[in-house]
């Protein structure tokens, strides 16, 4: 029968996705079939699995370090926030509309046999499932009818590992109190603390570390320290999406935008040695870069409204007047157009909005979406992507790219371009080509190595975290919670 062991953390950002990214890749080199599993997952990052379907791009890396296809079954919940107040749900990577927190937390109940259907197919096919937590367990106000932390753990019956994050500070008092507001039952799932996150001489924690052992009744299995590895960010409003300067000679900026979505599409771009990647949030941020990019987003309307009152648009439409070469990535793609029509509501905002004007295309927003991986020749480079969209964009002239299938995609009008692929820097060539042209722009010699292809970028990255974890747990003491030893 297949095991499973579930990360739990003391909150949001803990590093609980990292860990099980880490545990993906460390039970892969050790010969075991590992998938990782996470039942409700709330991102605006996600991807799109071989057969459609759509699921979080924090799954999306873990199966990748587990070295298998990703897979719906990985992660059978997606809520995509569409507002303070609401979500698009996503089951088994279809979307079924959009509800308010308060009527879904009314019906998650009815969702899991689908959570449990998942797992069980999933278990069925591997050795090993990794499970990751949302948040905390001591969210006391959320335990009725959980079915992400301690609830699912009952439900299939999982060892946890709790994490917290000693970065931010009082890790002592957060893995303490979270152990504390838990039930007897809850307690005595949670088989091994881990501080995550760790700067410095890991000795000095010693003292604290006993204490907190005997306050809990818990062992610690390890002090992880902050691990300096690039791997795909489970929330599009990361910290570290703050605007930035950069030592690097050539200044990309990109637009913040309030539901910003697939941020990662820009990370093998900051990871050039000539480009550096900032992200701007107010008008008087933007200065003078030498290229704009609006990424995509899960409320186009809402967000171009949000660019408009704040100043943001006037400033990005000055810029591309004046020849500043300015990319718009599937709803920053449709925000770059004339129009922006929604006559079933989608957006839930007005029927008709205008838009900024600068590439000559209509988007009428519908209630499908559009969820594919596709191949496409851009300049003569061939790139590998994904789509996922409401909505489909009528578009004049020259197109972006040719998918393999023939048809159009995206619009470019002099230096303003759009696209609605995700994924289209993964391609090294492309950064390479895209680093030239910019570079030429600005008088610049651009010659140098080739950039790294981003799938074994990733690769390593994984091995690096691998390998820091490994060193950082007592992996005996993890394998003998995996096996119902300790």
């Amino acid at each position: 029968m297949s095991k499973c062991i579930m990360i739990q953390g003391t909150m949001s950002g803990a590093g609980k996705s990292l860990l099980c990214t880490a545990l993906c890749r460390i039970f892969r080199q050790d010969g075991l079939r590992v998938a990782p599993f996470k039942s409700q997952n709330m991102a605006l990052n996600s991807g799109v699995t071989r057969d459609g379907r759509e699921i979080g791009r924090a799954q999306i890396a873990q199966a990748e370090a587990a070295g298998v296809e990703p897979d719906a079954r990985m992660n059978p919940i997606l809520l995509k926030p569409t507002s303070d107040m609401g979500s698009q749900v996503i089951v088994n990577g279809v979307a079924r509309g959009t509800m308010t927190a308060a009527a879904y937390f009314a019906c998650k109940k009815r969702l899991v046999p689908d959570v449990l259907a998942a797992y069980r197919s999933l278990a069925a096919d591997y050795d090993v499932v990794v499970i990751e937590g949302a948040g905390s367990p001591a969210e006391i106000n959320l335990r009725e009818n959980d079915i992400v932390n301690m609830g699912l753990a009952e439900l299939l019956d999982a060892p946890v590992l709790l994490a917290g994050d000693i970065d931010r500070g009082g890790v002592f008092a957060q893995l303490y109190g979270t152990v504390a507001l838990l039930t007897e039952a809850e307690r005595a799932r949670v088989k091994g603390l881990v501080v995550n996150k760790f700067r410095g001489d890991a000795a000095l924690l010693a003292p604290g570390l006993r204490q907190l052992e005997q306050m809990t009744g818990v062992p610690v299995l390890g002090v992880v320290p902050y691990l300096n590895v690039e791997i795909d960010d489970e929330d599009s409003l990361a910290p570290r999406l703050a605007a930035k300067q950069t030592d690097k000679p050539v200044d990309i900026a990109v637009i913040r935008l309030p539901h910003l979505s697939n941020f990662t599409d820009f990370a093998p771009l900051d990871a050039h040695p000539l480009l550096g990647v900032r992200y701007v949030l107010h008008a008087d941020e933007l200065g003078e870069p030498d290229m704009v990019v609006l990424p995509g987003t899960k409320s186009t309307m809402a967000d171009l409204l949000w660019l408009r009152q704040n100043g943001l648009e006037a400033a990005i439409a000055r810029l591309a007047a004046r020849g500043t070469p300015t990319l718009g990535v599937c709803g920053g793609y449709q925000m770059l157009g004339e129009e922006l029509r929604d006559p079933d509501g989608v957006e839930g905002g007005q029927p008709v909005l205008r838009g900024m004007g600068l590439l000559p295309c209509v988007t009428t927003f519908a209630p499908r979406k559009t969820l594919s991986r596709a191949r496409a020749r851009v300049g003569g480079i061939e790139i590998e992507g994904y789509q996922i969209h409401m909505g489909e964009t009528e578009a004049r002239g020259e197109a972006f790219c040719r998918l393999e299938n023939g048809e159009a995609d995206g619009c470019v009008r002099g230096n303003v371009c759009g696209t609605y692929l995700h994924g289209l820097f993964d391609s090294g060539a492309l950064v390479d080509a895209l680093a030239a042209r910019l570079c030429e722009r600005k008088g610049m010699d651009a010659e140098r190595a080739p950039t790294e292809d981003r799938r074994a970028y990733r690769e390593r990255q994984y091995d690096l975290l691998a390998r820091g974890v490994r060193e950082a747990l007592d992996m005996d003491a993890v394998y003998r919670v995996l096996e119902g030893r300790a």
